[in-house]
This record gives structure tokens, sequence and C-alpha cells, in this order.
């Protein structure tokens, strides 16, 4: 079916449609990464967006549930060049097109995807929507993208009910704010019994746990939305209970602690992105995915140290706070795009909940 995908500054691009073919509104970002779009489906942290592959050819090994971050697609919509005719791997679950549509989520084919890039480099991030059929309205269309609003996703991806992980001597908490598995499977490989509570879930509830460490996940948008958060965060860094954010958690830390965040042009989305560790000027390579970041220049001295920063835009990529028992980073060590460079975080948090040192 003929589809159509218009970005807010009114540029249009035609192509076709694949998945499941609805009419959608988005935040429309790019992701650098040549492989890993299953990962990148099923990443919570993508919720509310249409996400823009750079790669041109998408879909060649199909989907493998093995490799899902969650249970389902959140993302909006999926944007490529070329859909792959064949998925071949022999891993492969079902093709891409098939998923989507079995998780009535829309995709366009066929549109100039480095030129869609360019645009959002250049410009920012922009909402957009994909319309389909033989009678679309363009005029209708910009009206709709011009009301949108993205509302906070982190309700709707955090889980509803407290789950429980692993069977391990170490008791972990993990704030659930649209957590991806491998996360999960870090802890649990490392011995921890992992119990998930709710993006709303107060410290007391957290701590009725009676946890040996907290855990801070990813999640989707603008951490300045998370009010009720920010405030549990500030009594679980007064507490002094071991402590390790990542990416949406580290933002909502910061917070906590007085500092500011701001909205990225374009953020960062992709599986090849370097950071420096400032302790030992090693660099790393990282799996990345978000759209705001910590404001260095509101970082008290006092309260934390900066560790990690971005190699690309030199945007603060971690913090090691002063009180010794709390630690974050922007990026994903979870991930495996070094492909096990920073997986050593765990070990250190798990070393921090023994009585070590960051």
């Amino acid at each position: 079916m003929k589809a159509l995908l218009m970005l807010e500054n009114g540029m249009t691009f035609e192509g076709a449609g694949f998945g499941d073919e609805h009419d959608v509104l988005c935040e429309v970002v790019f992701n650098s990464a040549m492989c890993g779009y299953t990962e990148l489906l099923t990443d919570p942290s993508y919720a509310g967006q249409g996400v823009v592959m750079t790669y041109p050819l998408i879909g060649n090994y199909g989907i493998c549930y093995d490799d899902t971050e969650s249970t389902k697609p959140w993302l909006r919509a999926f944007i490529v060049r070329s859909v792959s005719g064949a998925a071949s791997n022999f891993r492969c679950d079902v093709d891409l097109n098939t998923f989507l549509k079995q998780n009535h989520v829309p995709g366009i084919q066929g549109v100039d995807t480095r030129t869609i890039t360019k645009v959002l480099r250049e410009s920012g991030t922009m909402r957009g929507m994909i319309a389909y059929g033989d009678q679309i309205d363009p005029a209708a269309m910009k009206k709709q993208i011009d009301a949108f609003v993205l509302e906070s996703c982190v309700p709707l991806v955090s889980s509803g009910e407290q789950k429980v992980y692993g069977d391990g001597p170490v008791k972990i908490a993990l704030a659930d704010y649209g957590v991806k598995s491998n996360i999960i499977r870090s802890l649990v490989r490392r011995g921890c019994t992992v119990k998930c509570f709710p993006y709303d879930a107060s410290f007391e509830d957290m701590m009725s746990f009676s946890p040996d460490g907290i855990m801070l996940s990813n999640g989707p948008g603008d951490p300045k939305e998370c009010t009720k958060a920010i405030s549990e965060l500030k009594k679980v860094y007064a507490h002094g209970v071991p402590t390790f954010a990542i990416c949406l958690g580290h933002q909502l830390m910061a917070l906590s602690q007085g500092f500011d965040t701001y909205k990225l042009k374009y953020g960062h989305r992709g599986i090849n992105h370097p950071v420096k560790d400032l302790s030992t000027n090693r660099v790393y390579i990282t799996s990345q995915n978000h759209g705001f970041v910590v404001n260095g220049d509101t970082i008290n001295p006092s309260v934390a140290d900066v560790r990690f920063i971005s190699m690309n835009d030199g945007s603060i990529e971690g913090l090691n706070y002063k009180n010794g028992k709390v630690f974050s980073v922007q990026y994903h060590p979870e991930a495996s795009p070094g492909p096990l460079d920073t997986g050593f975080l765990f070990d250190q948090f798990l070393k921090l909940i023994g009585g070590g040192q960051i």
C-alpha cells in the first residue's frame, strides 16, 4: 500500500507500507546500528518514537525471540530504506513483516533514509506522521502533526506489578522505568534475586524487600516528567543503599541531587558510541539510546564526579557520587556492542554491595 511520511517541517517522503498499516503520529529519530533491530524494536526506551534505520537493508535475519528486550515492540513506527524479502538465519522465529503485523506496528519502506537522517541531524528531532492509502491529505497530516504532543511513556512501559527473577543470595530492588530484559539477566547471572518495582513505587516499598542494592533502569522520554521517582530517589541517596543507575535512571538520580538535564539536538542512538573513562583514560564502545543528558555545568563537585564522557560530543556519560554508594551511566552496559566492553560495571555494583569501592 502507498505510504507517506511527513515531518513537522513539512517535508514528505513517499514509500510503501509494511507491517500493520495504520496512520500513526510519532517523534521521528534515527538509529545508526547496522544490526540489532530485534533488540531495538523491543526496547521500551523507544516508546512513542518512529525510528529511522540508517542501514539500508533491514530484516535479513528475521526476528529471534531469544534476543528481545521485552515482551513486545514499543516504538510507534519503523522507517527503513528496504525490507529484506527473506529472513535467512537458523535462529529466526518469524520474519520482520509478520512480527510487526502481529504487534500492530506500522512501517514504511522505500524512502530516502539518508536524506531523512541528514535533515534530523541538521534540524533536530521532529514530530512526524505516516499515512497510508491512495487518498492521503497532506494538509490534514500537517494539522495533526502540529497538534501532536508526546506524553510521558514511562507509565506505559513500566510493569504494573512486582515481579521476581532469579533466586541468588544477593537481593536487588529494581525500579522499572522501562527495563530491558538483559539488565535483569545480567544481574541474575551474577547470583542476584531481582525484584522489579513499578515506576511510581515508593522508597518504602522497595526497602520492604530488604534489598542489598538498588538498580535504576532505562526508560523513555523526558526525565523531568518523572517527578514521583525523583522525589523517591532523594530518599534512596540519603539512605546510602548501594545503587547502580542506567540511562533514564542515571538522569533521574542526577535530578534528585539538584543537577539539571537537557534535550540533545538529535540524541544518541546506535551501537558504536565511544565513551572515555576519565579514571583510566580507556575508551569503550557502547550502545546508546537516549534523547536527554545530564547538564555537566550543573553538577556539584562536592556531590559527584564525572567518570565517563562521550568522545563524540563531550556530554556526560557517567557519574560517581561522593557518598561512595551510588554510581550511574548514560549508556547500556548490558548490551553487547564491544561485545562485552562495559559489563564489568555490574561486577563493580556487586563489589560495592559487598563493601568494596566504586
